[in-house]
């Protein structure tokens, strides 16, 4: 037997914040020697946080990191852990997002990213150079290339992120080289659905490659992107260990490497491949490390899960799949909100205005999860605590109606929220009549009097927040912004957009999902409602759109998957049954011009969190011209 104890540290590293970031890993790092573990992983650029986008620019930032990183060997040169890392690592005019391997004081080598995505979210081919087979080059007196390292133990290859996503990746040239645990340091961003989409991907990795793979991902959030940590150890395919999501933390588990030997022998076709590569390619060159581990001697076997080496684990049944995913994301909103209050350090609390309609309950109901985690142990002590750190305001015109303002009041008192009542009327007259005069005595139209209530409330919120140091949260939803039914200066306004990439019909069905864990009356008197901003009397708004999950299934179809309004339109039909198929048509053909024209204002809306394949951020996954025809 070889038994080596591998360990994942999930970190929530701040962008630009080296010394603190640096400071939290080595108390991680002496966590994991004290508890013997033989190999440990931090996330991809935890030096220096991810995405440092155009920051690497400021050579006094990667100097920063190199710095920290050698104070990091320094810290831990008492320790016989071995570290994989992430930071950034320049090399004349090239710079590397790279993996740092650290033992015993010293930093033996530095393993560049060879897949550099440029899809979605991504954009580093900007500023990255790649790496590849064959690179060596001096960092400054550092190795950096392509190369495996040697310890006492075995034989490691280290990686970054997005060169496990890719069958043709790194993985498998230094498989064939000799290593036996290949390291992947990721910062791969939450999306609703990723954790089986990631796990299946990497035990394939594991399984295809006859190796144990340990990965280890950032948790937290970084502007609008969510990390949610989850790393995983795998043994030639066969899950062994999986990580807490949405939690920091270091969690390990223990594996034999002389299996992973055994099966590479027995696996004919796996030697076979290895054979070839032997007798064709070069290998990738090994660093030793003359630095011992720690004994593992003492180590037990790893029992079989469940206790029986034929047959699976008893398990108890699955949960819904629906469920477990609405409350993923609305863990993954709660963290989303949490990270950016606590990591921006310039607010004291949170603030929203409460319409008691269906998008300000919801993110009403993230703010109160996200404080929970803002407070911490705190929070757990006094569960009261968390909705003391929201004030919310309710604005009513003479068009809100008695059923919302019943919801908004039930719902912040069961969550102990203060919610104030600022009635909009006398502002409302005042601009009208002055919108008025400024029109030569022309009445304003009935669209900008329906504005006007919520510029109102838009500059309402601003000034509060300013005045009290709160961060003020956004409350529209994915849908009514992608076809502009919404109010520059109104309610597009906020300092952070909690749910703008949630389409509505998943807004409504995370407010059931919400409704039957915590039953808040508050939640049951939204639903019973029928959506709409109440700007004007008995508003509905899909009877001025077009029902949610038609325009949902259009965003889908003409956003998501780039189908022309015509294919749209013969999409619905199958899509949307019980819907007559020119009236889909009409709204397809409606979705691509409100759509198209609407980009002028998603543009300027709030920083918004990313939880989704698709977001209405321009600089984000779907980067649209604002000024275009449909002519095409």
């Amino acid at each position: 037997m070889r038994l080596v104890t591998l360990a994942v540290s999930s970190l929530s590293p701040t962008v630009g914040a080296v010394r603190s970031n640096a400071e939290r890993m080595l108390a991680a790092a002496q966590g994991m020697a004290a508890d013997g573990v033989t190999l440990g992983a931090f996330p991809e650029q935890v030096i220096g946080g991810y995405p440092p986008e155009d920051l690497v620019q400021w050579r006094a930032f990667l100097d920063a990191q190199r710095r920290a990183l050698e104070s990091f060997a320094e810290g831990t040169a008492d320790l016989p852990t071995v570290f994989v890392l992430g930071l950034a690592v320049p090399v004349d005019a090239l710079l590397f997002n790279a993996a740092a391997v650290v033992h015993r004081g010293q930093v033996l080598g530095c393993v560049p990213k060879e897949k550099l995505p440029t899809y979605n979210v991504f954009y580093e081919a900007r500023t990255f150079s790649r790496g590849g087979p064959g690179l060596t080059l001096d960092a400054n007196g550092l190795p950096l290339g392509d190369y495996l390292f040697r310890f006492d133990f075995g034989t490691i290859g280290v990686e970054v992120c997005e060169d496990a996503w890719a069958p043709d990746g790194p993985m498998r040239r230094r498989c064939f080289s000799g290593a036996e645990i290949i390291v992947n340091v990721s910062a791969s961003p939450y999306r609703l659905g990723i954790a089986a989409t990631r796990r299946e991907m990497l035990a394939t990795r594991a399984a295809d490659n006859q190796t144990v793979l340990l990965y280890a991902n950032a948790v937290g959030a970084q502007d609008g992107l969510i990390y949610d940590g989850g790393g995983f150890i795998f043994q030639n395919g066969r899950l062994v260990h999986e990580a807490p999501r949405f939690v920091e933390g270091t969690s390990t588990a223990v594996v034999d490497l002389d299996r992973t030997r055994r099966l590479r022998m027995e696996h004919t076709t796996w030697r076979a491949d290895c054979e070839h590569f032997v007798r064709r390619e070069s290998a990738v060159p090994v660093i030793a490390s003359d630095g011992k581990t720690p004994d593992t001697r003492a180590l037990p076997y790893p029992p079989p899960p469940g206790g029986s080496f034929f047959l699976p684990p008893s398990v108890t049944p699955p949960g819904d799949a629906r469920d477990e995913a609405l409350d993923e994301l609305f863990e993954a909103l709660a963290m989303g909100v949490a990270s950016y209050y606590t990591k921006t350090g310039a607010f004291r609390s949170l603030g929203l205005a409460l319409s008691g309609g269906r998008d300000s309950m919801l993110t009403l109901l993230v703010a109160w999860r996200a404080a929970a985690r803002i407070l911490g142990d705190a929070a757990t002590a006094d569960p009261a605590a968390a909705g003391r750190l929201i004030t919310a305001f309710y604005m009513p015109t003479r068009h809100s109606q008695d059923e919302t303002r019943t919801a908004a009041h039930e719902l912040a008192g069961a969550l102990g929220v203060a919610l104030h009542t600022v009635p909009l009327d006398e502002a409302y007259d005042r601009e009208v009549e002055a919108a008025q005069r400024m029109l030569g005595g022309q009445p304003p139209g009935a669209l900008t009097r329906q504005n006007v209530q919520a510029r109102l409330r838009g500059q309402r919120m601003w000034n509060w927040a300013n005045s009290s140091g709160a961060l003020f949260l956004q409350t529209g939803d994915m849908s009514e912004k992608a076809v502009g039914y919404t109010t520059i200066g109104g309610d597009l306004e906020g300092a952070l957009s909690v749910i703008a990439n949630v389409p509505k019909t998943v807004v409504e069905a995370l407010l059931q999902r919400l409704q039957q864990r915590f039953g808040f009356a508050g939640i049951a008197s939204t639903l019973a409602t029928r959506p709409g901003p109440e700007l004007a009397d008995a508003q509905v708004a899909e009877d001025e759109l077009m029902p949610f999950p038609v325009l949902d299934a259009c965003l889908h179809l003409f956003a998501s998957e780039k189908l022309s309004a015509d294919e749209v339109a013969q999409a619905l039909v199958s899509v949307c049954p019980g819907y007559d198929a020119d009236y889909l048509a009409t709204c397809a053909r409606r979705f691509a011009t409100l759509f198209t024209q609407s980009i002028y204002k998603w543009v300027q809306s709030p920083l918004a969190l990313h939880v989704g394949s698709l977001d209405l951020d321009r600089e984000r996954a779907l980067q649209m011209p604002v000024v275009q025809r449909t002519e095409w």
